[in-house]
């Protein structure tokens, strides 16, 4: 195949067949179906013609192969996608592969070398540039004279390698199409002074602000959103530094600069998205809270917009709440088969308390959220009192909280229980009013679902006596408490195994015949981080005899504990060991998670 100046088909299906991943069966139906499946796909696709110019580019046989959505013989169910293919290929040529990760490119670096109508009609995009060195990554490996007129163009160095079609083109249209709105929104800003950097002092004549409804800006938000979409992002920071504005998405808990774009940008971009949430354009001092409602394919997607005064300007935070995270069932979530019985069996008592504990980012939200869903139905009035309200579901009767005119947990609980409610879910006890008034409801026949900040499960119990809480109601209202934390999850597609050390061992309490644990070794699918999504952890607390009768005696928290366990409770990092040696977390996730 090397010696080929054009990729067919055929050839790239015998690559596949001599390396094992196409049985000769398969190997015959895209031979024989090949022509007819290409020329779908360029119908499905009408604007080829029209996105390269003079040069219509047919499908690749990446594409082609990979839309039969073959298994790989021997490869328990995994599909032949166009990344495999495109490896096999690469290899066939004696070019590298490159997994282009978004992530890892440079806005400048991408946008900058080549014009964008040079990189659409050759599908072409630079990755990487070291010193007189630009890495190019291609879709057709034989590509050699586009790429020898770029170098007497530009006399630099050029190295090849080889990525997915479909990669190159979702980079191209994301980083250009960003650039050139930024570049646009940037030509029209003209000189301006930054007026919210504490630095600056002196507005110049002449200066004017962007409309946060120009179409450069509102072009450079949608692509911002789009990307973070994409790229399963949990929060969207756009942060205001001394030059330049900074833009970064937490994934799996972690956070990834994106982009930096120009400082004179930051205000029309922050006053778009401060459009978009309904937040108060004029007011830059305060900080605010507002919500958008948007789309991401067929999905919709919930976005909770914060803002912050800080020293050079407004930073502003976007959560991205998506249905499919936040309201999973209940045995889906990570519960081991004990504790989901003992937390289903809590949600299905009549009257009472039920606490999830946990710091920030710990998916108490995500449980909450997921045992409302499941008691929710036609014959029951869910009320929730949340601030602010996380995602707006019409199941559920949410009300937010407005400290500003007096609307608190406490006294939305006080008069909510006039509203005839079945189920109450409070976002937080932080008081000794709302934790009255969550008892009272208890008291009268309503079941409440709440959150506490604490560490564990039995030191909820000190929290709510150090609230004012006297023993013997919280005995008599609360049914159990869940503590919970999130362990990232290795990714499946680099799982390697490795054996725990003797002193690895010993600092989690493990015998000689707990010593196999696994790891991810990093790979292009985790960005090489080794990690690819989250699971829960969970500490149940279920209120037998024993524990209540203790509680009496105001037993401390180590008391409290010390119960619980003899009653069956599994502490967390026992939970997040027994992830570990069943391949689902690491070793290192468990030490920092508990």
């Amino acid at each position: 195949m090397t010696n080929r100046k054009v990729l067919t088909i055929k050839a790239v299906a015998q690559a596949l067949l001599d390396k094992g991943l196409l049985t000769q069966e398969q190997f015959t139906d895209v031979i024989v179906q090949g022509e007819a499946r290409t020329a779908r796909l360029q119908g499905q696709h009408p604007g080829y013609a029209r996105r390269f110019a003079q040069s219509p580019v047919l499908p690749s046989p990446a594409e082609v192969i990979s839309s039969f959505n073959l298994e790989i013989p021997g490869g328990n169910g995994r599909i032949l996608t166009e990344d495999a293919i495109t490896q096999v290929i690469a290899k066939a040529a004696g070019i590298p592969y490159l997994k282009i990760d978004p992530l890892k490119l440079d806005l400048e670096v991408v946008t900058s070398p080549i014009p964008r109508p040079f990189a659409m009609k050759h599908l072409i995009v630079p990755v990487a540039e070291n010193g007189e060195t630009i890495t190019i990554a291609v879709a057709d490996p034989f590509s050699v004279d586009e790429i020898e007129s770029l170098l007497r163009l530009k006399k630099v160095n050029v190295e090849r390698v080889l990525s997915s079609k479909s990669d190159i083109l979702k980079i191209l249209r994301e980083f250009f199409g960003f650039r050139a709105s930024i570049l646009a929104a940037q030509n029209e800003s003209a000189a301006t002074v930054d007026l919210g950097n504490l630095e600056q002092f002196v507005r110049m004549k002449g200066h004017h602000d962007i409309d946060g409804s120009d179409r450069n800006i509102v072009n450079a938000v949608e692509f911002i959103l789009t990307y973070a979409f994409d790229q399963r992002a949990s929060d969207i920071h756009i942060e205001p530094k001394r030059d330049m504005s900074l833009i970064r998405f937490r994934m799996d808990g972690v956070l990834h600069n994106i982009h930096t774009i120009p400082k004179p940008l930051h205000l029309p971009i922050v006053s778009r998205i401060k459009m978009l949430s309904r937040m108060d354009l004029a007011e830059k001092r305060r900080p605010q809270d507002g919500r958008i409602k948007t789309n991401h394919g067929d999905r919709e997607v919930e976005l909770r917009v914060s803002t912050l005064p800080v020293a050079f300007g407004e930073k502003v935070v976007i959560r991205i709440f998506d249905p499919d995270i936040l309201m999973k069932d209940l045995d889906g979530i990570g519960f081991y088969p004990r504790e989901y019985q003992l937390y289903n069996g809590f949600i299905r008592k009549p009257n009472g308390i039920i606490l999830v504990t946990g710091p920030t980012g710990s998916g108490k939200t995500t449980t909450l959220y997921s045992t409302l869903r499941t008691l929710s139905s036609p014959e029951v009035n869910v009320v929730t009192i949340e601030d602010p309200i996380e995602m707006v579901m019409e199941e559920f009767n949410q009300v937010g909280i407005q400290s500003g005119i007096g609307v608190t947990f406490g006294t939305i609980l006080r008069n909510i229980l006039r509203q005839d409610p079945d189920i109450i879910m409070v976002g937080e006890i932080r008081d000794r009013e709302t934790a009255e008034n969550a008892v009272q409801a208890a008291l009268t026949g309503h079941l409440v679902l709440s959150t506490l900040h604490t560490n564990d499960a039995p030191s909820s119990v000190t929290r709510l006596l150090d609230l004012g809480v006297p023993p013997f109601l919280i005995s008599s209202t609360v049914i159990g408490i869940v503590a919970q934390r999130l362990v990232r999850c290795i990714c499946p597609l680099c799982k390697r195994e490795r054996q725990l050390s003797g002193e690895e061992q010993a600092f989690l309490g493990l015998d000689a015949r707990h010593t196999r644990v696994f790891y991810g070794d990093g790979c292009t699918a985790c960005r090489g981080t080794g990690y690819r999504g989250r699971s829960g952890i969970f500490e149940v607390m279920d209120f037998t005899e024993n524990l209540i009768a203790r509680l009496g005696d105001e037993a401390d928290t180590a008391e409290l504990q010390e119960i619980a366990l003899r009653d069956g409770m599994i502490p967390l990092r026992q939970v997040a060991v027994r992830k570990m040696l069943e391949g689902v977390t690491t070793y290192e996730e468990v030490i920092a998670v508990t």
